[in-house]
């Protein structure tokens, strides 16, 4: 079978934050699917199509593109951020999986990006210097009380968090609740950092305490990251504090 899928990251911010390979698998495909406002961060590329769509219809996104590949197209899927971390790679192999079996011959590659988390982490100092999960705090595909059972498994563990998806306009009170389930656990002067479309022109980051965070500073462009109990702040002269987890924590 002579057709091509890749499985593109994109970054946060589009092409200021995409890989050289991700750049390169890009040009190559004939037909890009992607959700609409990641598909806007990118540069258009002369006789390429391409196939904008809702945030709600992955499966359905990624059923199209692999149908194309199948008659012989090189065609794209990106994400905002790695492609792997809550993105569209998990979903392609879910329609692979479950449908025409010819799509398993299909040559599938995996491009990765620079995932939120670590964008953030970047712009905060090393809040992720040592060990740290992700959580989203999405139940559009997972019960709350799995999320619930998640964060203070996390908590107990004194790990580093990062929270993605953590508000929406259907979903307005899941981080207030993420909050409270945290503070049952870690102490109240853990350091909490909002980092808001990292990359991008409306980029903001701000830092408060876990007793302090409010969810009204927050929305889906949001990534949330609590510290763990080994985590500090800097204090700088003239700019926001520096945030890090010391890689000897114990």
């Amino acid at each position: 079978m002579s057709g091509r899928v890749f499985v593109i990251g994109i970054g946060p911010a589009g092409e200021a934050m995409m890989t050289q390979e991700a750049k390169d698998a890009l040009a190559q495909a004939s037909d890009v699917f992607g959700y609409g406002p990641y598909l806007a961060r990118l540069a258009e590329i002369p006789g390429q199509s391409r196939h904008p769509s809702d945030n709600r219809v992955e499966r359905a996104r990624a059923e199209q593109a692999l149908a194309l590949a199948a008659a012989g197209k090189p065609v794209a899927l990106v994400s905002g951020g790695d492609a792997g971390v809550f993105g569209m790679a998990a979903t392609v192999f879910e329609a692979i999986e479950a449908g025409d079996p010819a799509w398993r011959a299909l040559d599938v590659s995996i491009i990765p990006g620079i995932t939120a988390m670590l964008a953030a982490s970047a712009r905060l100092g090393a809040p992720l210097g040592h060990d740290f999960c992700a959580i989203s705090l999405s139940d559009n595909l997972k019960p709350w009380a799995l999320i619930e059972k998640r964060l203070r498994a996390a908590a107990d563990a004194d790990f580093v968090i990062a929270l993605y998806n953590p508000i929406s306009r259907a979903r307005p009170w899941q981080l207030g609740a993420a909050f409270a389930i945290l503070r049952e656990t870690i102490p109240p002067e853990t350091p909490v950092a909002f980092a808001r479309a990292i990359g991008r022109a409306d980029e903001r980051i701000t830092l408060f305490s876990l007793a302090s965070a409010d969810p009204a500073h927050a929305d889906m462009a949001t990534l949330v990251i609590i510290g763990a109990r080994a985590s500090r702040l800097i204090a700088r002269r003239d700019a926001r504090a520096w945030f890090y987890t010391p890689r000897f924590a114990s």
